[in-house]
């Protein structure tokens, strides 16, 4: 995944949700959830690449940052609860949609809602 567009193909495949430009600039786009407007997904281009922000478990947060030198603490965003994944091609897209998953299901609530089990998304 190298792309804003797949990034928001995939973000916008979750159920009830919805893309915006809360900042008035076209570079940064958000995919957010319905019931409660919260974004799960933050597609922004700098220093010439396409990133992301994308919430994340504390308990996970340092996991993804060290195995993967495109994944840093969250540009802009409160370091302990967001990840900011650079979309250079070194990540693998299923690890990359796992981590949007994980991202809708903490903002969506559905994580708190099936104790802690994250959901699976099968989907391209």
């Amino acid at each position: 995944m190298k792309t804003r567009e797949e990034a928001l193909r995939y973000g916008l495949s979750f159920p009830n949700v919805y893309q915006d430009a809360p900042f008035h600039d076209d570079n940064w786009i958000l995919v957010r959830c319905r019931g409660n407007q919260k974004a799960f997904l933050w597609t922004y281009e700098y220093e010439g690449v396409m990133r992301i922000n994308i919430k994340v478990d504390p308990e996970w947060r340092d996991f993804w940052r060290e195995a993967y030198e495109a994944v840093l603490p969250g540009y802009h965003q409160n370091k302990e609860h967001w990840n900011t994944v650079i979309l250079d091609g070194t990540i693998p897209d299923e690890d990359i949609r796992r981590m949007i998953a994980e991202s809708y299901d903490l903002v969506s609530g559905k994580r708190k809602k099936e104790g802690k089990k994250f959901h699976e998304k099968k989907r391209s």
